[in-house]
């Protein structure tokens, strides 16, 4: 079981990708059953990495963020819950029951196999006391509680953070190389029995850094980003898991196991698609919506390939199915199973005899603030019809993936019924599962004011209201977009700690045919009216002085933007407000 960190479902030739180069991956995807419509069990790894481990859903787990988490901040409407930190050790694990070791109390007579189990790579679900020697693996190079390595060249650590059977790596050595050698070693170890490999890469994970000589061969970047897969150092990392890939299949291939063993490539979460660290963007999931962090498609759906060359018939498969059907599918083609109840499903009849999956949904639930700007949520897709919820202001979104794989049009206004059909089974998913809910932040200071009084409010932390309006959290975008609908609108909070009179200005964008809309900036009963100009592109962003307001007292306000009249297609892109305070 091979797994990419932050690969985007996009990312991969045989996925669509025109930029990035994975000729093994794509013929890995040739040789056996490619999913289209896969999904991880979390828009961020970890959570998904435990039910890849367990064939349970996150929410059932507890364990519902990355590893420790992004803490509580005053910006934030609601506290996160109090989620677990580690993969607990008396859930049973894929490698538990293939092990047959330490499970004897807990799994049914039969689960036992006596396969040896290897975990190379990332693990991310917990340090000492819970790492994979802890979890039925026999080995474990590179896996503790880090979500990224402290370099992708060696040395693998420092004094603080070793790297776990990595210290005598050769300076310079290219961490997912190393982690490809480990796993061939491993495979000619165990040539003669049977193992269970888990090949976790960190890769390709921030930092984004590559070997020059791969990275060289793509075209160079200026970091600007233009909405589309461009990144040389990201494309490079991904050409040398690629190249891994390619490797282990030679090595199957040489040793005469081909035929006996099953390879399954997949991914954590959505690819990362906004600014976070050096070098990012790393990649863009169009046609999918954002990526990494959010609950909309970008963010969930991920690449997964099933290959067993004389058992699995190569194709391509349509089916919905998520990060929790890999370990209960995986144990089922071996004759093996889980002891206890489990939230995903046994695939192998579809992988085996192309028999339909019955009917199910698939869920959803995040009750964090991301690193990626999104808010907290959930969400459930249902056939076609997939509802996103927002938990801190209530908002609900209804797309239909069969027409819409983009999520560009919001229909909870258009089908009512479905909204809440669809809410009301995620709520008593919710409850079934007894899902953490965060809770209201009694420290909330929304939009606080910097050392100068200078109040900044970004579209991120807007609430928009209506159906089509909506913050794009993607760089080159960090607007309010799609604003086509006159009767949709925004607003946001924030303090004002000296009272006086304050310059505002607007950042907008109005591409060329949709200027004269008027909108006006409303605070109480002060108003501020604006007749938008073009600016030669919705993301061409020119600062726009709107006027002043006045507070006469210290506290929070409340500031709307409302349309009045739109002549053109849209009324325009807000980046972002600024108020600030006029000084005697």
């Amino acid at each position: 079981m091979i797994v990419a960190d932050d690969l985007g479902w996009a990312d991969l030739g045989c996925y669509g990708s025109t930029f990035h180069r994975t000729p093994q991956l794509d013929q890995l995807a040739a040789g056996g059953r490619k999913f289209k419509q896969a999904y991880a069990a979390c828009p961020v790894c970890s959570p998904t990495r435990a039910a890849l481990m367990t064939g349970k859903h996150p929410a059932r787990l507890h364990l519902t963020d990355w590893l420790p988490g992004r803490p509580d901040m005053p910006s934030q409407r609601l506290l996160r819950p109090p989620f677990r930190q580690v993969l607990p050790l008396e859930e049973v694990t894929l490698a538990e029951i293939l092990h047959g070791a330490n499970v004897a109390a807990r799994a049914d007579e039969g689960t036992t196999a006596g396969y040896a189990t290897g975990h190379i790579g990332k693990w991310h679900l917990g340090g000492a006391g819970f790492d994979p020697t802890e979890q039925g693996f026999d080995l474990n190079i590179a896996g503790d509680s880090r979500g990224s390595p402290v370099s992708y060249f060696a040395p693998f650590g420092n004094a603080d953070r070793t790297m776990p059977g990595l210290a005598d790596a050769p300076d310079g050595e290219y961490l997912t190389d190393r982690l490809t050698n480990e796993a061939l070693r491993f495979i000619e170890a165990n040539r003669a029995r049977p193992f269970f490999l888990h090949l976790p890469h960190y890769a390709v994970h921030i930092p984004l850094v590559a070997k020059s000589e791969l990275q060289a061969g793509f075209a160079e970047w200026d970091g600007t980003s233009h909405g589309r897969q461009e990144n040389p150092i990201y494309a490079a990392m991904l050409e040398s898991v690629d190249q891994g890939v390619g490797r282990i299949l030679e090595k199957l291939d040489d040793l005469g196991l081909t035929e006996q063993t099953i390879v399954v490539f997949t991914s954590d979460n959505g690819g990362l698609a906004t600014r976070e660290g050096a070098n990012t963007p790393a990649t863009n999931n169009s046609p999918l919506r954002e990526g990494k962090g959010w609950l909309y498609e970008g963010g969930l759906r991920v690449p997964l390939i099933f290959s067993w060359p004389g058992h699995i018939e190569p194709g391509v498969d349509e089916t919905p199915v998520w990060s929790a059907d890999v370990p209960v599918t995986a144990l089922a083609l071996c004759g093996k199973n889980f002891a206890g109840p489990v939230d995903g499903a046994d695939l192998s009849p579809l992988l085996l005899d192309r028999k339909p999956l019955e009917p199910r949904e698939l869920y959803w639930h995040y009750p964090h603030y991301a690193n990626q700007g999104s808010r907290p949520g959930g969400a459930i897709r249902d056939g076609d019809w997939k509802l996103i919820e927002f938990y801190d202001t209530g908002r609900r979104e209804l797309f239909n993936l069969a027409s819409d794989v983009s999520e560009s049009k919001n229909l909870a206004e258009e089908r009512p019924e479905q909204v809440e059909r669809l809410a009301a089974k995620l709520a008593s998913w919710r409850t079934e599962v007894d899902a953490q809910m965060p809770q209201p932040n009694p420290d909330y200071q929304p939009n606080a004011p910097d050392k100068a009084g200078v109040i900044v409010l970004p579209a991120r932390t807007a609430d928009v209201h209506g159906v089509m309006l909506r913050y794009e959290p993607l760089p080159h975008k960090a607007t309010l977009g799609y604003w086509v609908r006159v009767d949709d609108w925004a607003d946001w909070e924030f303090d004002v700690r000296e009272p006086g009179d304050f310059d505002v200005e607007a950042l907008i964008g109005c591409g060329n045919g949709s200027g004269g809309s008027t909108v006006v900036f409303q605070v109480a009963d002060q108003k501020l009216d604006f007749t938008v100009p073009e600016t030669g592109g919705f993301q061409s962003f020119v600062p726009e002085n709107l006027g002043r307001l006045s507070f006469d007292k210290p506290g929070r306000y409340p500031l709307e933007v409302r349309a009045t009249s739109k002549p053109g297609p849209a009324v325009m892109d807000l980046r972002e407000l600024k108020l600030t305070p006029v000084r005697p």
